[in-house]
C-alpha cells in the first residue's frame, strides 16, 4: 500500500512538472543573447538579456467583451521552435534591403469557457515581438475593451518618454498629434503629465541595457495604442485612445473590433545597446508587407517649402514660382505649396505652376485639411477627402494637373476608424499616383512599408515650432538628438529641418553646421527643407553642392556614437558612398574621438563650423581628411554644434 501511495505521488508530481514545463517555456534569439520565458497559465512573460533580467514578470492577454483572455488560460498545446525568415526591399528607411531572422513559438490557449487565443512570440538578435491571435471563425463582431499587456521594468530603470497630448486640445482642437518634447532620463514609474499616457517609441535603460518599445502591423482591425499614464512599480500597461480620437464621417469606431479570425498588432521591444537600437529595423520587419501598386511614381526626394519661414503670405503665385526656381537650382525634386492655395492661387494657376515646374524638373505637392468634426481649422482645401467618392474626384483632378503628392494635416488621433481613414487615403492616393505626407498625425508604425507611397509623417514637434517660439528654439539641440534616436528609429519623420541663415523673430541657438548635419541625421522620404532662397545665398557653394548631391534614399546605417538628448553621430550609405554626420545636443564643447574603423585609410571631406560664425550668420569650413589606420578621428564640437563628412 505504501509503495502504491508513493507511486501515485510520483505520478502526480511528474504530471504537474510536465504540465508546468509545457506551460512555462523559453524561446531564445538565434544568438542566444535574448531569452523569453512565457508562463501561459499565469498569462505572463519575462525577458533576459545576456543572463540578466531586463523585464520582470509582465502581463499578457486581452479582455474582450465576450471573455477575459488575460487570466485562467489553459494550454492546449505549444508549437516547436521555428525559424522565421523574411527579406524585403523598402524605399523610405535606414536600410534599403533587409533580412529578418527570428525564432518563433506559438502557445495555443483557451479560456475556461473554451474560447481560443494564440500567444505568438518571435525573438530576433535585436529584440522581441509578440502578438495575440484569435484563430476561431465567426462573422460576429468581437470587441476588445482593454489589453492586459504590460512591460515591467526593474527597479531603478530610467526612461526617455514623450507625453501624448490630450484629445481635442491645442490649436483648433487638433491634438493629439505626437508633437511634444521628451521627458529625459526620468525614473521609471513617473506618471505622464496627462491622462493620454506616453507615445511610442518609448526608450528605457535598465542597468547597461537599452530597450525601445513600439508596435507594428497596425491594420484596419485595431486602434493605435500608447503606454498608460501611470506605471506603479515601473510596470507600463497598454493604453487605448481617448474617445474623441475617431473618424466621425461614418462609424466612429474607437477601440478594436473585428470578426474572427483576428490578429492583433505586434508589440515590439528592441533590446541591446544604443547601436542595436540605431541599426535595428524591427519596426518595419514586423510591419505588413507592401501592398501591390504601380511603384513607378514613388520617387523620394527633397523639397523647397515657403510656408515654414514666410508663413501664409507666401502662398501666392509669385512666391511659389520663386520657390520652384529655388528647388530647381538646388536640384530638389519638389516644391510644397501649403494651406489655402485653392483660395490664394487657385486650381487654374496651380496648374500653370505645375506646368512651369515640369520644365524645371520640379514636381508640386499640395496641402489639404483632413477636415471632419475633429478639428476646427478653417484652412482649405477642406472636406475634399472624407469619402472615397470625394477623394476620387479630387485626386483625379490634381493628377490631371500634374501634381505629384499631397500633404494632409490635422488628424484626430488613434481610434480604429481614424486608422482606417489614413489607409483609405493612402490606397486612393496610390490609384492616382500621388505621394502622401501626413501632418498633425499619428506615428506611422511601419505603415510606409505597407504603403510605399507614404513618404513621410510629421508626428513630431517639428521645425515650425522653432519658428513660433524661442522656447522651442532653445530646446532644439537636445530635442533634435532625441527625435533622431527615438522618433526616427523606424519611421520617416517630417521635421522639415535645416535653416542655415535666419529665422524671423527667433534667435537660433544651433550652429549652421548643426543644421546642415540634420539633412543626414534625420530620415524622411521627402525632406522638406526650412531654408529660403535668400538664406541659401549666405552659404558657400560647397555647402550648396553638398545639398545638391545628397542622396534621396539610404542603403545602410552604422551607429558611431551617441546618447539620448546629448549627442548623436551616425553613418549612412547610398550606392557605396558613405556620409557621417553628428549633432551635439548640449551647449558644452565636446572633444570626440570617433571610432571610424570601417573607414580607415579612406579620404573624405569634412564640413564643420567656421571660425567666424556669429549668431544667425553662417560660417563653414571644409577640409580634406584621411582616416588613419587605427580608425580614430578626433573632432571638437562646440556647444549645439555639428559636422558632416563625405567619403570619396
Amino acid at each position: 500500500m505504501k509503495h502504491k501511495i508513493f507511486f501515485l505521488i510520483f505520478l502526480s508530481l511528474f504530471y504537474l512538472t510536465s504540465n508546468a514545463q509545457n506551460a512555462s517555456t523559453q524561446v531564445a534569439s538565434p544568438d542566444k543573447n535574448i531569452v523569453v520565458t512565457c508562463d501561459v497559465e499565469q498569462a505572463s512573460y519575462s525577458i533576459e538579456y545576456k543572463g540578466e533580467t531586463v523585464l520582470r514578470n509582465s502581463k499578457l492577454g486581452v479582455i474582450r467583451e465576450d471573455d477575459d483572455f488575460s487570466k485562467n488560460l489553459q494550454l492546449i498545446k505549444s508549437s516547436a521552435l521555428k525559424v522565421v525568415k523574411d527579406s524585403y526591399a523598402i524605399t523610405t528607411a535606414k536600410k534599403s534591403h533587409i533580412t529578418y531572422i527570428a525564432t518563433e513559438k506559438v502557445w495555443e490557449t483557451k479560456t475556461a469557457s473554451g474560447k481560443k487565443m494564440n500567444i505568438v512570440f518571435r525573438v530576433s538578435n535585436d529584440g522581441v515581438a509578440f502578438r495575440y491571435e484569435f484563430p476561431e471563425k465567426s462573422t460576429d463582431i468581437k470587441k476588445i475593451v482593454a489589453e492586459a499587456t504590460s512591460f515591467h521594468f526593474n527597479e531603478g530603470s530610467r526612461a526617455w518618454l514623450q507625453p501624448k497630448t490630450e484629445a481635442q486640445t491645442g490649436f483648433e482642437h487638433t491634438n493629439p498629434s505626437y508633437e511634444a518634447h521628451y521627458e529625459i532620463d526620468i525614473p521609471t514609474g513617473k506618471s505622464s503629465p496627462g491622462s493620454n499616457g506616453w507615445i511610442y517609441p518609448a526608450l528605457f535603460k535598465t542597468n547597461n541595457t537599452w530597450l525601445l518599445i513600439t508596435e507594428a502591423a497596425l491594420d484596419r482591425t485595431y486602434c493605435g495604442t500608447a503606454l498608460q499614464q501611470k506605471s506603479p512599480d515601473s510596470e507600463y500597461k497598454i493604453n487605448f485612445p481617448q474617445s474623441p480620437e475617431v473618424f466621425t464621417n461614418g462609424t466612429a469606431t474607437l477601440n478594436p473590433e473585428s470578426a474572427l479570425p483576428w490578429k492583433t498588432p505586434w508589440r515590439i521591444i528592441v533590446i541591446g545597446s544604443l547601436k542595436t537600437i540605431s541599426e535595428s529595423t524591427l519596426g518595419t520587419d514586423l510591419a505588413l508587407p507592401a501592398k501591390k501598386m504601380d511603384a513607378d511614381f514613388i520617387k523620394p526626394g527633397k523639397s523647397s517649402w515657403s510656408w515654414i519661414l514666410d508663413k501664409d503670405d507666401s502662398t501666392v503665385y509669385k512666391a511659389q514660382k520663386k520657390y520652384i526656381d529655388f528647388a530647381a537650382d538646388m536640384k530638389w525634386q519638389y516644391c510644397l505649396i501649403d494651406a489655402n492655395w485653392d483660395a490664394t492661387i487657385g486650381y487654374d494657376s496651380v496648374k500653370v505652376l505645375a506646368d512651369y515646374g515640369k520644365t524645371k524638373n520640379v514636381g508640386l505637392l499640395l496641402w489639404y485639411n483632413s477636415a471632419g468634426s475633429w478639428n476646427t481649422v478653417k484652412f482649405t482645401p477642406r472636406d475634399k477627402l472624407l469619402t472615397h467618392e470625394s477623394r476620387v474626384e479630387e485626386f483625379s483632378r490634381i493628377q490631371k494637373m500634374g501634381i505629384k503628392g499631397v500633404k494632409i494635416d490635422f488628424f484626430a488621433g488613434d481610434g480604429q476608424s481614424m486608422i482606417n481613414y489614413y489607409q483609405d487615403i493612402l490606397e486612393d492616393a496610390a490609384t492616382y499616383h500621388l505621394l502622401v505626407n501626413f501632418h498633425g498625425a499619428t506615428l506611422p508604425r511601419g505603415l510606409h512599408r505597407t504603403y510605399p507611397n507614404l513618404m513621410t509623417t510629421e508626428a513630431v514637434d517639428g521645425y515650425e515650432m522653432i519658428t513660433f517660439s524661442q522656447y522651442a528654439a532653445n530646446k532644439a539641440p537636445e530635442h533634435s538628438v532625441m527625435i533622431a534616436m527615438v522618433r526616427n528609429a523606424f519611421d520617416p519623420m517630417d521635421f522639415t529641418p535645416m535653416n542655415l541663415y535666419k529665422i524671423p523673430r527667433i534667435k537660433r541657438v544651433t550652429t549652421s553646421a548643426f543644421e546642415l548635419a540634420t539633412s543626414v541625421v534625420f530620415l524622411s522620404g521627402i525632406q522638406h527643407y526650412a531654408e529660403r532662397p535668400e538664406g541659401m545665398k549666405h552659404v558657400p557653394e560647397y555647402v550648396k553642392d553638398f545639398l545638391r548631391n545628397l542622396p534621396d534614399t539610404w542603403d545602410n546605417v552604422k551607429f558611431i556614437d551617441g546618447y539620448p538628448g546629448k549627442l548623436y553621430v551616425v553613418a549612412r550609405e547610398s550606392a557605396g558612398k558613405w556620409y557621417v554626420a553628428g549633432i551635439n545636443g548640449e551647449n558644452t564643447e565636446k572633444p570626440l574621438s570617433l571610432d571610424l574603423s570601417s573607414f580607415k585609410n579612406k579620404k573624405g571631406k569634412l564640413i564643420k563650423t567656421g571660425k567666424n560664425e556669429v549668431a544667425n550668420e553662417p560660417s563653414f569650413e571644409q577640409s580634406n581628411i584621411t582616416i588613419p589606420s587605427d580608425g580614430k578621428l578626433d573632432v571638437i564640437l562646440k556647444g549645439n554644434d555639428g559636422f558632416v563628412i563625405v567619403f570619396e
